[in-house]
């Protein structure tokens, strides 16, 4: 008899794998909505190959008691619906991982590792109620049966999920999910699994990152987005796509990423709201464009999701690698700002405050996300709009109206064409106060850029200040941005090193003044970040003067998992 979680382990760690086609993704949604339904807090994130058909896919969901928000290696309970396991996935197999599934297939793939392994012929069971595709829902089931979930709840699940379309669907699943449980309560007797549910878990939200960044987008006023299908950034422009009717969204799959900058920055020209949604590849192709926002000063919102490069690179894995890219794109030189959410609530809150920012100083504004923070999902209260408005900055012009005149801070009042009697002028070119004509002269040159580049101190005072977690009276700062947050700070949990604190960056850039303060106060900074070079660090030296003593880096196209970030740390003796 085995009873989960073990050890020290307050959560349980399952990962489900299979081919492409076998609908692990379904099984991730499955297992999420019901057993946070059943009042069990999970977490969950996906590693996919880039094929419709064929390879090997997985999802990693922790399932636990207490809130669960980051990446682990442990695998718990592994459950396999084909054969061919990736080296990937072995070596995150231990003598403790339950393993589930086909011996016939399985047995020899995963001998002499001293697991326990339970013949379950998932394929075969799932061919007999009609179609090897019902084998994700057999294991589902298996699943929820051991957490002691209610059937109803899975019952529920697949008639919202099918119901409107296909009664017999419904059916079908249903019996593949009672198959799974009928498995479970014969593996009950040698598998325990003990967890407290709390029906309050059940009230909350289940969301990904892209579905925070969509409605982040919405509560910003957002009522234009353009894009081309680039993972991992697809998501969000598919779910406002599912809105748009409801909340007044135009959405557009454009020919390219060229058309779609250029076509949002229309949007904002003619009095809209406009977002790009794209990764480093297609990104590449706006620049161009993002150099007319800059010298049209027009406000712009670039969602832009980290994947693997150069070119296709790993085109579903995740980096942290284009953070040089959003500060230095575009020729010419124009003031922007950077935003790096490292949770949902974050993607939420930040990509809200986009559309302000951008609104208000008349620039672009990158929400800087990757495909492990796009992906993920966990549970968590419903978000708090109080205090959340739309901040339009639209004036009214006159027959004087100039659309570039200068200003003490830079920012010229914003008219729209067909509001009030001005001529709203934009131009590609250098030009005047009016806007109207192109103009060489170098003293409007100077001052016009002049103007522009002031808008950098008020960027600079409206930044985002970094977070501080742990010991305030710390010796040791880790520092990290975007979708590390949640893994540093249980990994620095996990470390029990006393005086130690993690600062999360918040804004990369504009960066917000106090962040030298809280680095001139560490006896030792230890930077940890998803990609080869430490770019957030080399920026921080750059704008601060401040090296960090030790980096802690990976590029493998994987996010670092709790245990590797912590072995890293106590392998510094600090």
């Amino acid at each position: 008899m085995i009873t989960l979680p073990q050890g020290k382990n307050e959560d349980i760690s399952i990962v489900v794998t299979g081919a492409a086609g076998q609908g692990i993704q379904t099984v991730e949604d499955i297992l999420g909505k019901v057993l946070k339904r059943s009042g069990l807090n999970v977490f969950a994130t996906k590693e996919y190959m880039s094929r419709v058909r064929g390879g090997n896919n997985s999802t990693e969901i922790r399932v636990s008691s207490k809130s669960v928000r980051a990446f682990v290696n442990r695998i718990d309970l592994l459950i396999c619906l084909n054969k061919g396991l990736r080296n990937y996935l072995k070596e995150r197999i231990s003598s403790d991982t339950v393993i589930i599934g086909d011996i016939e297939e399985m047995g020899k793939e995963l001998a002499g590792r001293g697991q326990m392994f339970f013949d379950v012929p998932l394929l075969h069971f799932a061919k007999e109620l009609g179609s090897p595709l019902f084998a994700n829902v057999v294991a589902a089931g298996i699943i929820t049966s051991l957490f002691d979930v209610d059937m109803s709840l899975l019952e529920q699940y697949f008639d919202e999920r099918f119901g409107a379309k296909d009664k017999g669907l419904v059916t079908k699943n249903i019996d593949a999910a009672k198959k799974g449980y009928e498995i479970a309560r014969e593996l009950a007797e040698d598998i325990t699994v003990k967890m407290d549910h709390n029906s309050e878990i059940g009230k909350e939200l289940l969301l990904t990152g892209s579905d925070a960044v969509a409605l982040g987008a919405i509560a910003g006023g957002c009522n234009m987005i353009f894009g081309y299908p680039m993972s991992p950034a697809t998501g969000v422009l598919s779910h406002l796509s599912q809105v748009a009717e409801e909340f007044g969204i135009v959405t557009e799959q454009t020919e390219d990423e060229i058309s779609a900058m250029n076509m949002a920055i229309g949007g904002w020209y003619a009095g809209g709201r406009a977002m790009v949604t794209t990764s480093g590849g297609g990104f590449d192709l706006m620049s161009e464009g993002l150099s007319l926002v800059g010298i049209g000063e027009s406000p712009m919102v670039i969602h832009l999701g980290q994947r693997p490069g150069p070119a296709t690179g790993l085109a579903t894995r995740t980096e942290q690698a284009d953070l040089n890219l959003a500060l230095y794109a575009g020729h010419g030189e124009f003031p922007r700002a950077i935003l790096a959410p490292g949770s949902i609530q974050e993607a939420f809150y930040m990509t809200q405050h986009a559309f302000n920012l951008a609104a208000r100083y008349q620039v672009p504004v990158f929400i800087l996300t990757d495909q492990y923070l796009l992906d993920s999902s966990y549970n968590l209260p419903a978000f708090s709009c109080e205090g959340l408005k739309v901040e339009k900055h639209i004036v009214k012009t006159d027959e004087s109206y100039k659309r570039y005149v200068i200003t003490e801070d830079g920012v010229s009042p914003r008219g729209i064409p067909g509001y009030g009697e001005g001529l709203i002028a934009f131009d590609s070119n250098e030009h005047g106060e009016t806007g109207r004509n192109m103009d060489e002269d170098p003293q409007i040159r100077s001052e016009m850029n002049a103007k522009r580049m002031r808008k950098l101190k008020g960027l600079e005072e409206d930044s985002l200040p970094p977070a501080l977690y742990g010991d305030v009276d710390y010796d040791v700062l880790l520092i990290g941005w975007g979708s590390t947050k949640h893994i540093i700070e249980e990994a620095m949990e996990k470390f029990s090193r006393p005086k130690t604190a993690f600062l999360q960056i918040r804004q990369p850039f504009p960066l917000h003044s106090s962040t030298k303060d809280y680095l001139k106060r560490a006896k030792v900074i230890v930077d940890i970040e998803g990609n080869a070079t430490a770019q957030m660090a080399n920026l921080i030296k750059l704008l601060t003067g401040i090296e960090a003593s030790y980096r802690i880096l990976t590029s493998s196209g994987m996010e670092i998992t709790v245990e590797e970030l912590l072995i890293k740390l106590r392998c510094l003796h600090i």
